[in-house]
């Protein structure tokens, strides 16, 4: 497992003191505030505020206090420290599940998990295999996720 995980992009720049807008590719803004350091090309940048504004994250980032320092930020991705995050017992992070394999109840692999869609409330797991399917990601159909053993177990209805 990475050390780093991508959890969003810097996408412009917010107001004349060199605060960033962050998109977090996370399950909602918040999270991403709750961090002291955040890593840009591999290197620690220490926080020195962070809040939500319309659903994206604004930050003011230690040495960087001008629009022009802003702005050689912007595109870049946002990564946390693994061992920083702390998840709830039974979630995991999206970045942990791609690539898995997707096998339905009796066991038969149906291909490879290669996508996690976040089209509104809910997420769609992309699988490939033989063709293409789209899983909704919840309890009736996402049975279990074993990123130990390497699968995701799914019940497919007709249709899917």
């Amino acid at each position: 497992m990475n050390e780093y995980l991508d959890c969003g992009q810097i996408v412009n720049t917010h107001g004349v003191h060199g605060e960033v807008r962050i998109v977090p590719w996370a399950d909602s803004p918040e999270f991403l505030c709750r961090f002291s350091t955040l890593y840009v090309d591999g290197k620690p940048v220490p926080v020195v505020s962070s809040r939500v504004h319309k659903g994206s994250v604004i930050a003011r980032l230690q040495g960087v206090d001008t629009v022009e320092s802003a702005m050689v930020l912007k595109g870049k991705t946002v990564q946390i420290r693994r061992a920083d995050a702390s998840l709830p017992e039974g979630s995991f992070f999206l970045a942990d599940i791609i690539g898995l394999d997707v096998v339905d109840e009796a066991g038969q692999k149906l291909g490879t998990l290669t996508e996690v869609l976040s089209p509104s409330v809910q997420q769609i797991y992309v699988v490939q295999g033989e063709r293409e399917i789209l899983i909704p990601a919840v309890p009736e159909f996402i049975l279990e996720v074993n990123i130990e053993a390497g699968y995701v177990r799914v019940r497919l209805i007709e249709g899917l």
